[in-house]
C-alpha cells in the first residue's frame, strides 16, 4: 500500500530539494512511503516558476516573510501599499489547513556566508536578511499549533557552516524555540551533502535536524556516506561545452577577456590566483622583451632604475618607462576560489551563485580536446606488456585495433649490432657484409641528397591587406598559396571563446551554468524532455539560483531517512539496536526555556 507524507518547504529557491524529497522512497512492514509536496514558500516569482517547471508540481507559492520593520531594515524604505506582512494564518492557508509530517528549510545565507565581508555581514541590511531563519520557522511552528494544535513530526533546517559564528545569537533562538515545541535537537556544524549524496562536490553544511519525541520515539539515523565522484565522471558524458541544441542555452561558454584565459591557461591543474605570484612569466614571452635600458625596457621591481629623463616613453630607447610591478591587485584574504582551475579527475569545490572567473566561478582543465562522439574508445590504445588485452577484433589500426608497449627490443640475447643502424653520411662506413636485410644487418645511411622540391606557392603566407591568389580546386596549405597574416591577435581587454592549451595539455575553462546544475545533481533533463535549464532570468542569476540550491541528491538520501524513521513510527517501534549512527538522540540535560511569542500571534488565531 502506498503511503504518502506531507511536506513543507519555504525559502525553496529553484526546487532542489523539493525535487530530490519527492524521488525518496522507503519501503517498510510491506508499505511504500513517498513525499508529497503541499507547499513551497519563496518570495521570488521567478525562483518559484522554475520551482514548477522542476519539480512538475504547481505548488510553489510567492510569500515574502520579511516583517515590516525588516523589510525597511533589508530595502532602506518603506514597502508598497499592496504589500502585507505575513501572519500564520496566512501560513496556515498556504499550508493547505493541514500540519505537515516534515518541515524544511534553507534561510538566505548571504549575510552569513564567508563571500560576504564582515564589514557588510554586520550592516543592519544583511542582519534584517539573517533573522528571517527565526521568523520563517517561528510563523510555521505557530501557524500549526494555532490553528492545526499538532505541530510538524520532523524539522530539518540548513544554511552555510559560517552560522555558527556570524549568526550565533540566531541559532540560541531557534534551539530555544524547537525545545519550547518539545523536539530533540541535533546541531550538525559539519555536514558534508556531498558523500551524502555521492556528488561530484564537497558541499559542507551546517544542519540542524529535529525531530518530535512524543511522535517518533524511535531514532532518527544519519544516511550512509557514498563514494564521491570527480568532476569528469559527471559532466564527462554531457554534450561538449558550447553546444547549446544539446544542453541548452545555460550550456553556452563564458565570453571572457583574452587576459583573462590567459591567466588561466597558466594556472596549474588545481591551482588558483595564488600560482599566478609564482609564474616564470618571463619564459611566456612571444618575442625577448629586454629587462632595463633599450626600447621596451622594464625596470626592475628590486633594483635601481635608469635615469628618468623627460621624453621617457615605452618604446623610447633610453630612460625609465615601465616596472615590473609585483603588487597584483590581490589582497591576502582574497578568495581561494578566484581563477582556482579543478582538476577533471577530482571532485569539485561547492557550486555556488558566482558568474565568472574573477569572483569565484569554477574552471576546470578539461582533456576532451579531442573528443568526438562517434570515436571508438579503442582507437589508438597502448595496451601495457604486463597486462591483459582487450578484445582482438577485426579492425586495423586507427580504427581500433590493439597497439602494445613492447620493451622486448633491446632484451634479445646474441642481436647484431648492425641491425636497423643507420650510419652518418660524413663518416667512414661499416664493414660490408652479405646481409640483405635491414633487420638483419644490412646498412643503412642517412642520405641528405634529396631532390624533391615543393612546387611554387607551396607553404605560401598571404598578405592580409592585399587581393589574394586564385582559389583552386586543390586549395590546400601543402600544394599552394592558402594561408593568411592575420593580424587580429585579440586585445587584452576582447572578449570571445578562445581554446589555449595549458601546460598539462588541457583547456583550462569556466565550466557552463548547465554544467553547474549537474554537478549540483539536477537531471540532464526537465519533465518536458528540454534539456534542463531555468527560464525567465539572465546567465548569471541562473548560476546564482544554482549555486543557491539544495542538491536534489543529497535531498533524497537525508529524505529516505526521515520517511524510514516515520514508517517505523506508524508501526510503533519504540526500540531496536542498529550498527547506524544516530541522527537525533534525545537530550535532556537542557533546560527548555520560556518562548514569548505566542502572545503575540494569538489574535490572527481564528
Amino acid at each position: 500500500m502506498l503511503i504518502e507524507k506531507t511536506l513543507a518547504v519555504i525559502f525553496t529557491g529553484i526546487g532542489g530539494y523539493s525535487y530530490g524529497a519527492l524521488k525518496a522512497q522507503v519501503e517498510y512492514g510491506g508499505n511504500v512511503y513517498r513525499y508529497k509536496l503541499t507547499a513551497a514558500i519563496d518570495c521570488d516569482p521567478i525562483a518559484c516558476h522554475n520551482h514548477d517547471l522542476i519539480t512538475g508540481e504547481s505548488k510553489s507559492i510567492v510569500m515574502d516573510l520579511f516583517s515590516r520593520k525588516q523589510y525597511i531594515r533589508f530595502h532602506g524604505q518603506e514597502p508598497p501599499e499592496d504589500w502585507h506582512e505575513i501572519t500564520p494564518w496566512d501560513i496556515w492557508v498556504a499550508l493547505g489547513y493541514r500540519v505537515p509530517n516534515v518541515f524544511f528549510l534553507s534561510p538566505p545565507c548571504k549575510g552569513l556566508s564567508g563571500l560576504l565581508s564582515k564589514k557588510f555581514a554586520d550592516s543592519e541590511k544583511y542582519q534584517a536578511l539573517n533573522e528571517l531563519s527565526v521568523r520563517g520557522m517561528e510563523l510555521v511552528l505557530l501557524a500549526c499549533y494555532l490553528y492545526g494544535g499538532d505541530v510538524p513530526e520532523i524539522v530539518h533546517f540548513e544554511n552555510v557552516p559560517r552560522i555558527t559564528s556570524r549568526g550565533k545569537t540566531l541559532l540560541t533562538k531557534m534551539k530555544k524555540l524547537l525545545k519550547h515545541y518539545c523536539y530533540a535537537v541535533d546541531m550538525n556544524p559539519s555536514h558534508n551533502l556531498g558523500q551524502i549524496g555521492g556528488l561530484g562536490q564537497n558541499r559542507v553544511r551546517f544542519l540542524i535536524m529535529a525531530r518530535q519525541e512524543s511522535k517518533i520515539p524511535n531514532f532518527i539515523y544519519q544516511p550512509a556516506k557514498k563514494p564521491m565522484k570527480t568532476i569528469g565522471d559527471i559532466i564527462g558524458p554531457l554534450p561538449v561545452p558550447g553546444d547549446t541544441v544539446a544542453g541548452g542555452w545555460m550550456h553556452r561558454m563564458m565570453n571572457l577577456q583574452w587576459k583573462t584565459w590567459v591567466r588561466l591557461a597558466l594556472i596549474r591543474e588545481g591551482g588558483d590566483w595564488r600560482d599566478l605570484n609564482a609564474l616564470d612569466w618571463w619564459n611566456y614571452g612571444i618575442t625577448y622583451i629586454p629587462r632595463g635600458a633599450g626600447a621596451y625596457g622594464v625596470q626592475a621591481w628590486d633594483e635601481p632604475s635608469n635615469t628618468v629623463i623627460g621624453n621617457a616613453r615605452i618604446n623610447g630607447s633610453n630612460g625609465c618607462a615601465a616596472v615590473a610591478d609585483p603588487r597584483t591587485g590581490f589582497k591576502d584574504n582574497t578568495h581561494v576560489s578566484l581563477y582556482r582551475v579543478s582538476k577533471f579527475t577530482k571532485s569539485a569545490p561547492t557550486i555556488t551563485g558566482a558568474i565568472g572567473p574573477t569572483n569565484g566561478c569554477i574552471n576546470i582543465s578539461d582533456p576532451r580536446l579531442s573528443q568526438r562522439s562517434s570515436r571508438h574508445p579503442s582507437v589508438y590504445q597502448i595496451v601495457r606488456y604486463d597486462e591483459c588485452a582487450p578484445t582482438v577484433t577485426g579492425t586495423r589500426f586507427g580504427s581500433g585495433a590493439l597497439a602494445i608497449a613492447d620493451p622486448r627490443i633491446p632484451e634479445r640475447p646474441g642481436r647484431y649490432t648492425d641491425k636497423y643502424r643507420v650510419q652518418d653520411w660524413k663518416k667512414a662506413g661499416n664493414t660490408i657484409t652479405g646481409v640483405t636485410d635491414v633487420q638483419s644487418g644490412a646498412q643503412l645511411i642517412g642520405d641528405p641528397r634529396l631532390t624533391c622540391e615543393c612546387r611554387s606557392g607551396s607553404y605560401g603566407v598571404q598578405a592580409w591587406d592585399e587581393p589574394a591568389k586564385t582559389v583552386f580546386a586543390s586549395y590546400d596549405v601543402h600544394a599552394g598559396t592558402a594561408a593568411v597574416a592575420d593580424p587580429r591577435i585579440p586585445e587584452d581587454t576582447e572578449r570571445g571563446v578562445w581554446i589555449i592549451i595549458s601546460e598539462d595539455g588541457t583547456w583550462h575553462r569556466p565550466l557552463t551554468t548547465y554544467e553547474g546544475a549537474i554537478l549540483q545533481s539536477f537531471p540532464t533533463h526537465l519533465p518536458d524532455g528540454r534539456p534542463f535549464q531555468l527560464e525567465k532570468c539572465s546567465d548569471a542569476k541562473a548560476r546564482e539560483y544554482i549555486g543557491n540550491a539544495y542538491p536534489p541528491a543529497a535531498a533524497t538520501a537525508t529524505s529516505e531517512v526521515m520517511l524510514l524513521a516515520l514508517a517505523k513510527a506508524d508501526a510503533k517501534v519504540e526500540f531496536e539496536l542498529s550498527h547506524k549512527t544516530i541522527w537525533v538522540a534525545p537530550d535532556s540535560t537542557e533546560e527548555v526555556s520560556d518562548v514569548t511569542h505566542l502572545s503575540h500571534f494569538a489574535q490572527h488565531r481564528r
